[in-house]
């Protein structure tokens, strides 16, 4: 089996690898970036893609798109730190067959992988209860936002401003500036402040 990890943080990768590598058979890739991760894709055409959120200059999910519009078949597992319902749900709507927290045991990854990689699908356990319960709870807040104003609100809530949220995504300032103006009129509140209160109370849900 051929897996191409995508993540930023080399530690991550390297953990990854050595537990993956524990079974048979397995060649791991490693990337850090989308544009690394696209151009491995397409030499080494992976069985599955373990794909992290956060990405420099670009967002996971929008990756996410790429890798199906360049397979439709693309088996992409989400490995991340992000278990809120609203994640889970635009990341699978976006065409990936598996997502996984980061807090999720060695076992449960390597479950998923094969999981995934036969073709099935696999949400960890305590994500899909999450996901089940915000679906019957009421209507999610971020619900209203596009997958590129998630991602916004996203890294405010781990505390970037306007400069850093450009860089992390590819765009410039004031993309980031309007597009805050635009969610908090979604959202109704008034000030970042309270948009960033209101990430808090997303992840607390």
């Amino acid at each position: 089996m051929k897996i191409l990890m995508v993540d930023d943080h080399v530690i991550v990768r390297e953990g990854a690898r050595r537990l993956l590598s524990v079974m048979s058979d397995t060649t791991v890739f490693e990337a850090s970036s989308s544009r690394d991760a696209l151009a491995l894709f397409k030499a080494h055409h992976p069985d599955i893609v373990v794909l992290d959120l956060n990405l420099p200059n670009s967002s996971g999910l929008e990756l996410l798109r790429r890798l199906v519009l360049e397979d439709r078949h693309v088996r992409v597992l989400i490995l991340s730190m992000h278990s809120e319902p609203i994640y889970v749900a635009r990341a699978l709507e976006a065409g990936a067959r598996g997502y996984i927290s980061k807090m999720a045991s060695a076992d449960e990854l390597i479950t998923a992988v094969r999981e995934v990689n036969s073709g099935g699908r696999y949400v960890e356990r305590e994500i899909a209860a999450q996901l089940v319960i915000s679906q019957y709870g009421g209507a999610d807040p971020l619900g209203k936002l596009t997958t590129r104003e998630v991602d916004i609100v996203r890294l405010l809530g781990e505390g970037k401003n306007f400069s850093k949220i450009a860089d992390a995504l590819g765009i410039t300032y004031k993309t980031v500036a309007n597009a805050c103006s635009i969610i908090k009129g979604k959202l109704d509140v008034e000030r970042t402040s309270d948009l960033i209160r209101l990430t808090y109370q997303m992840r607390d849900r």
